[in-house]
């Protein structure tokens, strides 16, 4: 029996080999995100430090992702990945072994967090940049699609699974599963054959980054997803910081309602990631995208005005259905129109912008709420955004029509002025 076409991509065996490694170690790392939480909440006594701990790990995607999407371009993609993926191994060992020891003290525990999410950030431009490389080119957006849905799904799964880990075998247990899970990953990419990089002769790291830059600057396709991304990230993505102090601010209820939010989110990201691939294929990525840039904003505000937490939690999964299918949707984008000599510097843009502006936007959106309110808040960033998108298209018309493959686009351009040759859609820098 066929698979649908938004599960093509697992007729690759490469392919599903690496989304399964990815999704076993993902699990891990979110069963070890909680525990690291729960450790250093309990050794101080401040949730302060949760909220530290979290930003050592996040931090990294900001700057050594730029570096990351340099070396993805350098170097054998394969050996980067299982350097940055054994590197990260090999620290989720020694926090292993430092509880094992009572010696896991909060500020090494988040010295060892930082060195990890800078192997990570380090190797996920790479991560991005291969997957092109295991499916059909028809196949691209639903195996995006499907990463966004394992991503999802393992930030369901691992959290529960840490609970009963914990509570069996305490904090050293959490951090060893973590450890091993990557043996999933590592046993994914080895047999793995991929194109060798043609880096530019004598060009330096810095020159190279820049070098992407110029690239994203001088295609007009690639310029709209950075103007999208950048106000899907300031003012749509804060929601997903900002669920606890729904639950417990707007509802009352942080425990049971945080898991409830968060568990719609996710389901409704995963929903989405499944029918991803079957509705880019039917009407392109571009509309896929600009459909979920539409909906976004109205849903936000069905969440931000909910009159109860059941209400929440169905406007919360149209929410994750929407930021996911505008998150993947610009990912795509950007994969096929980088070329392969590139794809990993175009990647680290993306990655910059969203590691950027995401926790500015969460940090002033929850500031702001502490002062007029959550639902204010949500909905004048909804707003926002809806403006935001729209001042886009109005300063850039037609930019909406370049976010797809280079081919597509010609096609429409063709489609447009019958009379004209079909010509490439890239500016000169």
């Amino acid at each position: 029996m066929p698979l649908p076409r938004s599960l093509a991509p697992f007729r690759q065996r490469a392919y599903a080999r690496f989304w399964a490694g990815a999704f076993v170690s993902n699990i891990g790392t979110w069963m070890e995100t909680v525990a690291v939480g729960i450790l250093v909440t309990t050794e101080t006594g401040q949730a302060s430090w949760a909220g530290l701990v979290s930003a050592a790990a996040f931090f990294p995607a900001a700057t050594a992702g730029l570096v990351g999407g340099a070396l993805a371009d350098r170097i054998p993609r394969r050996r980067l990945l299982l350097t940055t993926v054994s590197a990260q191994m090999l620290l989720a060992g020694l926090l292993t072994a430092l509880a094992a020891m009572d010696a896991a003290h909060p500020a090494v525990v988040t010295v060892i967090v930082f060195a990890a999410g800078c192997a990570s950030a380090l190797g996920f431009p790479t991560y991005q940049a291969l997957l092109p490389d295991l499916v059909p080119r028809e196949d691209v957006p639903a195996a995006m699609a499907l990463g966004s849905a394992q991503w999802n799904l393992g930030r369901v799964v691992g959290p529960a699974l840490a609970g009963v880990v914990i509570a069996l075998g305490g904090y050293t247990w959490a951090f060893a599963v973590n450890a091993l899970s990557f043996l999933a990953v590592i046993a994914a990419i080895a047999p793995l054959a991929l194109p060798a990089p043609t880096p530019k002769v004598g060009e330096s790291i810095r020159g190279s980054i820049a070098s992407g830059f110029r690239y994203v600057r001088g295609d007009p396709g690639l310029r709209a997803v950075v103007g999208y991304l950048s106000l899907n990230s300031l003012l749509a993505a804060p929601f997903i910081a900002l669920v606890p102090a729904v639950a417990l601010k707007v509802f009352g209820d942080e425990d049971f309602g945080t898991s409830l939010l968060v568990t719609a989110q996710g389901v409704g990201a995963v929903v989405m990631a499944l029918m991803l691939g079957g509705l880019s294929h039917r009407f392109g990525i571009r509309r896929v995208v600009l459909v979920g840039l539409s909906a976004l904003p109205a849903l936000l505000v069905a969440y931000a005005l909910a009159p109860t937490i059941g209400f929440a939690a169905a406007a919360i999964f149209g929410v994750g259905a929407a930021y996911l299918a505008c998150l993947s949707g610009f990912n795509t984008v950007a994969q096929l129109r980088a070329p392969t000599e590139m794809r990993g510097r175009v990647m680290s843009v993306n990655m910059l912008i969203l590691g950027t502006l995401y926790p500015i936007g969460a940090i002033v959106q929850g500031r702001i709420a502490d002062s007029v309110g959550l639902r204010a808040t949500t909905t004048v960033a909804a707003a926002l955004l809806a403006l935001g998108v729209v001042g886009q298209r109005l300063l850039r018309p037609g930019s909406d029509r370049l976010m797809g493959p280079p081919e597509t686009v010609e096609l429409l351009s063709a489609a447009d002025q019958p009379d004209a040759p079909a010509s490439h859609d890239r500016e000169d820098p």
